[in-house]
């Protein structure tokens, strides 16, 4: 469903589970870049009626998946620790393709937003599966089917901005280089991505 071309390693998984403050905490701040994201969409794009109509919600439900990160830290007794450097989205960054028209540039940054959030799910699957906390495997199945719907929104938004031939054919490019990123990234059970 997802058409990553590489699966998240096994081992990952096992890790996360070993990682319990860590993981949120990355989690936490993955969801605050996702919240900004949106904005900074609504920010450069209103005159695209849709990306304002579809990401205001997303904007509020990434920033509620923040919150309900930092209460199950809470919960743990545990703290939200500091930021760190996502090598993964900083990767994914430098395939942008600037320049050209404005339909081409924010079709660009959806495929680059799908891109994550269907990462993301299939990374909020593997934890549904594989950690032992009943209520976070409940939190991250409920989470997984969040981001397949963002995915989603991101890449039919995409493709509805777009000429769609051109804008999959890209779409396919997106999934290549990052399987490439993820070939060369080391399996850390302390970061989501």
């Amino acid at each position: 469903m997802l058409g990553l071309k590489l699966p998240t390693d096994p081992r990952w998984a096992d890790l996360a589970g070993k990682s319990i403050q860590d993981i949120l905490t990355d989690h936490a701040y993955c969801e605050q870049k996702a919240t900004s994201t949106a904005i900074s969409l609504i920010q450069n794009y209103p005159d695209f009626e849709q990306i304002v109509v579809a990401l205001s919600p997303i904007v509020k439900e990434e920033w509620g998946h923040f919150e309900l990160v930092v209460e199950h830290l809470k919960k743990r007794g545990l703290k939200l620790g500091l930021q760190r450097k996502d090598k993964y989205v900083s990767e994914l960054l430098k395939f942008i393709q600037h320049g050209g028209s404005r339909k081409e540039s924010l079709s660009e940054k959806l495929l680059f937003s799908a891109l994550i959030e269907a990462r993301s799910c299939e990374r909020f699957k593997l934890l549904s599966k594989n950690i032992e906390d009943p209520e976070l495997k409940q939190f991250y199945k409920n989470l997984m089917v969040s981001e397949a719907g963002h995915y989603r929104l991101f890449l039919d938004m995409a493709c509805e901005i777009g000429e769609k031939e051109k804008v999959l054919a890209r779409w396919e490019e997106w999934l290549e280089f990052e399987a490439r990123i993820l070939e060369k990234m080391d399996v850390r059970g302390d970061r989501i991505h």
